[in-house]
């Protein structure tokens, strides 16, 4: 715990967020700095709670009454090592996780939750800063080759479990760099790519091997990948779009979020002067009003765009929890993004019916209506409300309606592996898929979900990898398959 009476004390603050007219003119990230003093006095805010929901509430199982105190003492040596214990990259779940740590603080009961976020991005930001953040090299060297591919934060995870093993481990990507969605997917304003580029350095030097630009299935031959490999790690992640099923589909200026925001990533990386898809001089449409939708609206101010709507099917959530959502469950909220704070309107409750395009062949309308949701048990269902018609202007729609799965085509279906009722790839309680020596972790297996648990799922995919490979693991497995969050 923190100070034993810091809860009463003090309340909860975050940093500030620069002014959206500056923060519009660059993609660096929206954040002011954060002095340290004001980061210990918020971990004084934790409490001696007696149980510390805050660890289950966490994938990962960090430690987290523990980093606050020594945060809060000033011990900031002993709060990252107590970090890095239980999360390998801290700065990127500090920048990018929804907290469902906060949301199960036991503070969070009656008044407002520990900035458990904040305090662990600081942690971490400050242990870079002062050179706390070096390569560990393994212990021995046990001869085993394991191939990983895919390079998001599962794959990441578990590529350097298994290096600090022992083990020669390559990570596969088919893009041109290595990093999946926190390279191409996660804006620069949610994240600068520099946080990502020191922490592959720090694998490189730790001796995992990366190898972009290749397609495994294809550029690399599966039967080449069992064959030059021990073991197997498949982190590919959940990479199906999902559809939107109305008439207009096929016209120009609609996109999946994932065919936009990579150029936008790439604009600055260097690689494009300007992106091929732009909401540049735009009334921009973006169906879907998760995280990807909230980063394609960020995307677009930043582009330039006249106009943007964001709809969603779902109703307005409160303001505060509702009686059927008690502690600590996850707060269905009403929760405003950074993106959200710089403009836009957001519609809440609708469907789309159509899209319209102009004589040119490029999307002009799109035309929906607002629904009610039908109470009862099972899926949603939707009724449509009489004489709630509506028509918004539009050159470019983004379709940011999640994700349903693992690509099929390709090295999914060489190697042959089950696939679960929900057709992501089936694993065992030793993560192992039908295929014996292959693996899988991560959205690939899991289904689409928050970078906290695929880091999580690539920790405990590698010790049973290790496990696979040695008789035994050390590393930390705390985590099954089959866990869900709390």
């Amino acid at each position: 715990m923190g100070k034993p009476t810091g809860f009463m004390e003090y309340g909860r603050e975050l940093p500030t967020r620069r002014p959206v007219p500056v923060r519009l003119l660059d993609w660096r990230e929206v954040y002011e700095p954060f002095p340290p003093d004001k980061t210990a006095t918020q971990a004084a805010r934790c409490m001696d709670c007696g149980i510390p929901f805050c660890n289950n509430g966490c994938p990962l199982g960090n430690l987290i009454p523990e980093w606050n105190d020594l945060v809060y003492r000033g011990d900031w040596d002993r709060a990252i090592e107590r970090l890095h214990s239980t999360n390998n990259f801290p700065e990127f779940t500090g920048r990018l996780c929804p907290a469902p740590c906060e949301a199960s603080c036991v503070l969070g009961i009656n008044a407002d939750p520990v900035t458990i976020k904040q305090i662990e991005v600081e942690t971490i930001d400050r242990a870079w800063e002062r050179g706390r953040v070096v390569p560990v090299a393994p212990a021995r060297v046990t001869g085993k080759r394991v191939a990983v591919v895919g390079s998001g934060p599962a794959g990441l995870a578990a590529a350097q479990q298994l290096t600090r093993a022992g083990h020669a481990v390559t990570v596969y990507e088919r893009a041109d760099r290595i990093g999946g969605l926190l390279r191409y997917g996660i804006p620069e304003f949610k994240m600068e790519k520099a946080v990502l580029a020191r922490r592959l350095a720090q694998m490189e030097a730790e001796g995992t091997r990366f190898r972009p630009g290749v397609d495994v299935g294809r550029d690399l031959p599966t039967d080449r990948l069992l064959g030059e490999h021990d073991a197997v790690v498949l982190a590919g992640g959940s990479t199906l779009a999902r559809e939107l099923p109305v008439p207009g589909r096929e016209l120009s200026g609609v996109h999946q979020a994932m065919e936009y925001l990579p150029l936008a990533n790439r604009v600055q990386e260097g690689d494009l002067a300007e992106p091929p898809i732009t909401a540049a001089g735009k009334d921009v449409v973006i169906i879907g009003g998760g995280d990807t939708g909230a980063d394609c609206l960020g995307t677009a101010h930043r582009q330039g765009a006249r106009s943007v709507h964001q709809l969603e099917i779902m109703p307005r959530p409160p303001d505060h929890r509702a009686d059927l959502n008690p502690w600590p469950t996850w707060p269905l909220v009403f929760r405003t993004s950074s993106a959200h704070e710089e403009g836009g309107e957001r519609l809440y409750a609708v469907t789309t019916t159509e899209l319209v395009g102009g004589p040119d062949g490029v999307v002009a309308t799109l035309r929906g209506h607002e629904v009610a949701l039908v109470a009862g048990s099972g899926p949603p269902v939707f009724e449509p409300v009489p004489d709630s018609q509506f028509e918004i202007p539009t050159q470019l729609v983004l379709l940011a309606l999640g994700f349903v799965g693992p690509e099929r085509a390709g090295l999914l279906e060489d190697l042959g592996v089950e696939l679960d009722a929900r057709g992501n790839v089936a694993r065992g309680p030793d993560w192992q898929t039908s295929v014996p020596g292959v693996f899988a972790c991560g959205d690939m297996g899991r289904g689409q979900s928050l970078i906290v648990w695929a880091i999580s799922e690539g920790r405990a995919a590698a010790a049973a990898v290790d496990a696979f490979l040695m008789g035994s693991t050390l590393l930390p497995a705390a985590i099954t398959p089959t866990s869900r969050p709390v």
